[in-house]
């Protein structure tokens, strides 16, 4: 559990996007915290990308992603139908 304080200002701001957007309080600072850790640790996952990108054999398979369908399965539902 944390507990922590705000600005009066910023807790005015809270009051009022809890109301307009009908969640609880609690629940949008939750989500603002997760999101923010989200961020983060995507900022940590850039630095660590820098620091040792792909290598040639990992990068090969961003091509095979780029072959979509490998087989016209748009009648399989009607197969079972």
């Amino acid at each position: 559990m944390l507990s922590f304080r705000v600005d009066d200002d910023q807790a005015s701001d809270v009051r009022a996007w809890a109301e307009q957007l009908g969640v609880d309080r609690s629940e949008l600072l939750r989500d603002a915290l997760r999101r923010h850790l989200v961020l983060l640790a995507a900022e940590t996952d850039i630095e660590a990308w820098r620091a040792m990108p792909m290598t040639a054999e990992e990068a090969s398979l961003c091509d095979v992603a780029d072959w979509g369908v490998a087989e016209d399965w748009s009648d399989w539902s009607d197969a079972e139908g």
